[in-house]
Order: C-alpha cells, then sequence, then structure tokens
C-alpha cells in the first residue's frame, strides 16, 4: 500500500448520500462517492467517462473506484439547514425545465428546496492505493487540479489546506500519530487520551497502528456495520447512479497530546511531525 492524507476543512461541506428532488441531506463524514468525485475533479475526467460499470477496468474513472478511504473525524461540526428557491421571477422561457424537456409554468416555476451542511467540520482522510503510479499521479492533480475541487458541494470549496503529506507506506496507520484539527480539552483527561471517530469503506484493524507504542493500548472498540449508498457506478451528468457498500465506523483513543488546535498551531504541528527537528533530509 501507499498514499497520502488530506485534509477536508471549509466554513461549510456537504456530503449526500441519499439526495433527493427538493430535500438534500449530507452525511456526517466524507462520502467514498464525494472523495472518488473530488480526485476525478482533480484529474480533469470528464463527466462523459464518470463510469466504472463496464468491463473495461483499465479506465482511469475506474481505476479509482480502486482507492480505499479511511477517515478520521477530527472536528464533526454542526448540521445546518438551508432554504432554497430557484426559478422564480424570471419569464416562460427562461423557468426551469420539466424532465421532458418542456418548460414550467410561470405559476410553478418556482422550486423550494431544503439543503443540509456540515459547518466548522474537519476530516483527515487516508487514502490507500495498491497501484504506486496511480498514488503519485493523483496527489500531484490534488496538488494542483484540472478543475475546482468542492466538498460535497460546488459553493463548498476546501480550505487552503487540502494535500497533507504523501508517499505514506500506510496512510491509515498514519491517521493514529498525525496531529489533529481540534483545540486540547480544558481538563485533561486522565487516561491522557481523547476518544477519536474513524470511517472506513474496509474492516477496521483493533488498533489504528499497531507498531506505535504511542497508540494507546486497551481492548478493541466495537465496530459498527452500515450500508451506505455511496459506491460509484455512473457519475454522467444526467445518469448518476450509486450502488450500496458497507462502511465501518469506530471510536478510538489517541494520544491527547495530537490535539494541535487551529490556524497557525496546526499548521506548526504538521510541519513539525513531518519534518522533526535534527531528522535528516
Amino acid at each position: 500500500m501507499t498514499g497520502f492524507l488530506l485534509h477536508l476543512s471549509a466554513p461549510m461541506q456537504s456530503w449526500g448520500e441519499h439526495s433527493a428532488f427538493t430535500h438534500r441531506d449530507t452525511a456526517t463524514h466524507p462520502t467514498r462517492s464525494g472523495l472518488i468525485g473530488l480526485l476525478a475533479s482533480a484529474l480533469g475526467i470528464p463527466r462523459a467517462q464518470a463510469v466504472a460499470d463496464g468491463q473495461d477496468r483499465t479506465t482511469l474513472f475506474a481505476r479509482l473506484t480502486e482507492v480505499r478511504f479511511t477517515v478520521r473525524v477530527d472536528r464533526p461540526g454542526t448540521v445546518m439547514s438551508d432554504f432554497h428557491t430557484v426559478g422564480g421571477g424570471y419569464p416562460h422561457h427562461r423557468t426551469v425545465p420539466t424532465a421532458k424537456g418542456a418548460r414550467r409554468g410561470v405559476d410553478a416555476a418556482t422550486i423550494v428546496s431544503t439543503r443540509h451542511y456540515l459547518s466548522d467540520a474537519a476530516f483527515t482522510v487516508a487514502a490507500d492505493f495498491t497501484d504506486a503510479d496511480l498514488a503519485r499521479l493523483c496527489s500531484d492533480a490534488v496538488a494542483a487540479p484540472c478543475r475546482p475541487l468542492h466538498l460535497g458541494r460546488r459553493s463548498c470549496p476546501p480550505g487552503a489546506l487540502l494535500l497533507l503529506g504523501t508517499g505514506f507506506d500506510d496512510p491509515a496507520a498514519e491517521l493514529s500519530r498525525f496531529p489533529l484539527a481540534r483545540r486540547a480539552p480544558r481538563i485533561p483527561p486522565l487516561s491522557g487520551t481523547v476518544d477519536v471517530r474513524f470511517i472506513s469503506d474496509q474492516p477496521l484493524p483493533d488498533r489504528m497502528d499497531p507498531a506505535d507504542p504511542a497508540c494507546p493500548q486497551g481492548p478493541p472498540a466495537p465496530v459498527t456495520v452500515t450500508m451506505l449508498n455511496d459506491e460509484p457506478v455512473r457519475l454522467t451528468a444526467r445518469d448518476r447512479v450509486h450502488r450500496a457498500r458497507p462502511a465501518y465506523s469506530t471510536t478510538r483513543p489517541l494520544p491527547v497530546t495530537l490535539c494541535s488546535g487551529y490556524g497557525i498551531a496546526y499548521l506548526n504541528a504538521i510541519a513539525d511531525h513531518l519534518h522533526p527537528q535534527g531528522a535528516t533530509s
């Protein structure tokens, strides 16, 4: 395995999992479809080629569906709802088109929808690749994307810090020691640890990094398995199809010393982690 880490943080994010028509939900964490879509946008894959249900598994988009993601919830954020109206006040020839290609009448032109977002959430995502060349291609694309990137919806651009680091032999294990984008608790816990939620599209180990002595010992936490309808089959412009897949989630203790705050403090913690003093280049 090889891969990289992403930092998904912005004022607003929205990761729809079963959105339909006038009600647009958000999951509490980045979805698999949203993450693959982010990489596809970075690579500049056209919508017409965003197909993974054919027998040809050598296409670039089909290869992206082999990537494994593990999400660490640094800050869960707050779910917020927004009220939208679309299409009102326009002349007939500019109203919203119907499914049959006609135009809505002026008296029915306004479409009302409710959309949900995550506010002030932050996630660290490990992207695991079996193909080192594909890992390099994707990390280079995220660093210099072909198209604008967004966190679930086009109205939610990512923050300036997106690509945290590349070339990790085991990106998922790196999540147990990478700085957390959260403040340390005001009263340090006696255990010296904080509980952190992990979600993965593959079974989670008993410990995030068994080889790391700093990773807290103890009995394994229970793992919850749910089914999410976010495995992309086709993401073409007018034919978006997903299938269900298992999602594994658990809460694990991590050292409280990983809590690195926000802003400059967090950036300094990342720099110290990736380039510790005394390390040779």
